[in-house]
């Protein structure tokens, strides 16, 4: 599986942005898909998951993003707003079929997009 990440940008603090991951051939709604960041010299760290139907977030991005599933398309979107100068950086989303106590661990993830970078001015 390969995935395609899109929707990184520029935006004002407050603002917002939506992340997209898609797999570019044959959707398999099977896989669980997590999103992480990752700034230069550091891990890759974890942001939100969608397992199964159920969703997971990191603390310091809960009732801020939110990530839901397009079950037509099976692309999944990771809505971000208020949106701080700290969350600038590079994001990645990984697919793969980790269980569910190790979903945000990025070294259970088996395929991932190139990432997208998401800059946020204050």
């Amino acid at each position: 599986v390969q995935l395609q990440a899109s929707g990184g940008g520029l935006v004002q603090a407050g603002g917002s942005l939506t992340l997209s991951c898609a797999p570019p051939e044959r959707p398999d709604s099977r896989y669980s898909v997590g999103w992480f960041r990752q700034a230069a010299g550091e891990e890759r760290k974890f942001v939100a998951a969608i397992a199964r139907g159920r969703t997971y977030y990191a603390d310091s991005v809960k009732g801020r993003f939110t990530i839901f599933r397009d079950n037509v398309e099976n692309v999944v979107h990771l809505q971000m707003n208020n949106l701080t100068p700290e969350d600038t950086v590079v994001y990645y989303c990984g697919a793969g079929r980790p269980i569910l106590s190790a979903i945000s661990n990025p070294q259970v993830y088996d395929a991932w997009g190139q990432g997208t970078l998401v800059t946020v001015s204050s």
